[in-house]
């Protein structure tokens, strides 16, 4: 490690918690992750192999975005059997030897529930779409049209579009708040309740750890079926019909909650397993709380705010952190500051030439958040967002918003295991994305040589905050925040521990008496106790 970089840090006694609780979870997209049959294609053998990386880094757990049956119009996010394994990622048998090998190497498993919609060619979509006197005429969301033929309501879809596509062997519209192939459920009949639920108990049986509920907000809607007001101006640009209305009506129904509870009271029969929801919307934060309440809800949401953020400043880290106080009946929260649907933070935060500093930089204070942290695959290697040509493009919302929309196959690309390998040693065929150059350069295999690399510095600073509680447990205190300088402190028992970081480029000096005197027990970027380098940061474990 370069000697103007060091953790150094004493283990602390960890304090009685949940393993959720504080965890660093790691979030594998399976198409991208490793490849180990040649078809381009990522797949649940490849992360079996792979995940002695993952057990190394640090982390409690893995996060595995879909592989269940699917077409694939949206890359595994439209469902078509929610109890098996697309053929593209391996078998069943495949994900029970992927779970057993990550319990042997320490590692919780969580995987993504898709429930509010499926795809168009699940069997009970199948089944609904026949006649309005089925079975399973109401497990979707149909409506008849308006007299003269328009659809039910004003809704639109986030990718583009009315949100209602006409079906002509039931004379009805359909509610889809996404692609059209992925018709919405209709989750308030008890029927479809109880088949979610039994979904959550078949991968419970299996050996999960834990859920990450996708688009949960959309889960419901308004059965009036109400149309939405129009979006005041907020100056910025809209590249949507979407983003011209307040969605009220077709999404964020109180009975959510209720729904909540149930699988919440399922999840408990098994134990210590997490529950996380991902919010996205307008009113993210407000139903992200409601999500997570008290004891029989959810344990943790998901938030964006760091995911589409253009720029990392001291006051944006304030804010978004103040929004989750540690106070009763608030929930835990969940960051991450990269995923599969967002373009990769040193590409957003940051200028070419200062990158490798800033990885550092950002590395150290993800690790000092109080919450969970998601470090998406390839992060801890300091990829970044690779420029996908429009011929080369997979992403449906992106081809067709094209060119306002800024393509999520850019974060999407393959993971390079090794340098020298072709393609990065994902795969021995044509991968379905490009690796890009710049990230090949960054491969696992050059990193782990090198002792002062990002991977290794990263490894280190999760074993840092998995050996003391006021990094993984403790309170948060911002200090200080202005344009340039971000303190925290971070306190647990009779333990505290300040951070202090520079998110600019140009040296800071702190200010007298702002934070304690005591050991430092980790620094990148050449911070000294006193001042900080641009992008230096620095923690201290104070004397109180």
């Amino acid at each position: 490690m370069k000697t103007s970089e060091a953790v150094l840090a004493t283990p602390k006694p960890k304090a009685e918690a949940p393993w959720w609780r504080g965890a660093a979870i790691y979030q594998i997209y399976p198409r991208s992750f490793c490849d180990s049959n040649g078809d381009g294609i990522g797949d649940l053998p490849g992360i079996t192999q792979r995940l002695e990386h993952v057990a190394r880094l640090g982390v409690d757990a893995i996060w595995v975005s879909p592989f269940f049956k699917s077409p694939m119009r949206d890359f595994g996010y439209d469902v078509a059997d929610y109890c098996d394994v697309d053929p593209i990622f391996g078998t069943l048998a495949d994900f029970d030897a992927m779970v057993k090998r990550a319990h042997e190497l320490g590692l919780k498993v969580t995987i993504d529930q898709v429930y509010a919609h499926t795809s168009d060619l699940h069997p009970w979509f199948e089944e609904s779409r026949q006649d309005q006197l089925n079975d399973k005429a109401d497990w979707y969301v149909w409506a008849d049209p308006k007299p003269d033929g328009s659809p039910p309501s004003n809704w639109q879809s986030v990718f583009g579009g009315p949100a209602w596509t006409w079906d002509a062997r039931r004379r009805q519209y359909y509610l889809h708040n996404f692609l059209s192939s992925q018709p919405q459920v209709n989750a308030h009949n008890p029927d479809v309740q109880e088949a979610l639920l039994g979904v959550m108990r078949f991968w419970l049986d299996r050996g999960v750890d834990g859920f990450r509920l996708d688009a949960l907000n959309f889960l419901m809607h308004d059965p009036t079926l109400r149309d939405n007001p129009p979006a005041p101006d907020d100056g910025r640009r809209k590249t949507r019909p979407f983003d011209y209305q307040l969605k009220i009506y077709n999404q964020s129904h109180p009975d959510i909650l209720k729904f909540i509870q149930r699988a919440r009271k399922l999840c408990d029969e098994y134990g210590a397993v997490f529950t996380v929801a991902e919010v996205g919307g307008d009113l993210a934060e407000t139903e992200m709380k409601a999500f997570t309440a008290g004891e029989d809800h959810l344990n943790s949401a998901y938030g964006f705010d760091f995911l589409y953020a253009d720029k990392l400043t001291p006051k944006f880290v304030e804010q978004a952190v103040a929004k989750w106080p540690d106070a009763p009946g608030i929930g835990w929260p969940s960051w991450a500051f990269e995923n599969h649907d967002a373009p990769r933070a040193l590409s957003r935060w940051c200028q070419p030439e200062d990158r490798e500093a800033f990885a550092r930089l950002k590395a150290m204070l993800f690790a000092s958040l109080r919450g969970n942290i998601i470090v998406y695959q390839g992060e801890e290697l300091g990829l970044t967002q690779v420029d996908i040509p429009f011929e080369q493009l997979q992403d449906p919302e992106a081809i067709a918003n094209w060119p306002l929309t800024l393509s999520r196959d850019g974060a999407r690309t393959p993971m390079p295991w090794q340098v020298q390998s072709g393609e990065g040693g994902f795969t021995s065929g044509s991968p379905w994305l490009p690796v890009g150059e710049e990230n090949l350069a960054r491969a696992v295999d050059r990193q782990e040589a090198d002792q002062s690399s990002l991977l290794n510095l990263t490894t280190k600073l999760l074993k840092l905050r998995r050996e003391n509680d006021a990094l993984r447990l403790g309170t948060f205190e911002v200090l200080h925040a202005d344009e340039c300088l971000l303190a925290i402190r971070r306190l647990s028992g009779e333990q505290s521990i300040a951070g202090l970081f520079n998110l600019s480029s140009v040296p800071v000096v702190w200010p007298q008496g702002l934070v304690r005197e005591g050991k430092e027990i980790a620094s990148v970027n050449g911070a000294t106790a006193g001042q900080l380098p641009p992008f230096g940061a620095l923690l201290i474990e104070e004397r109180i």
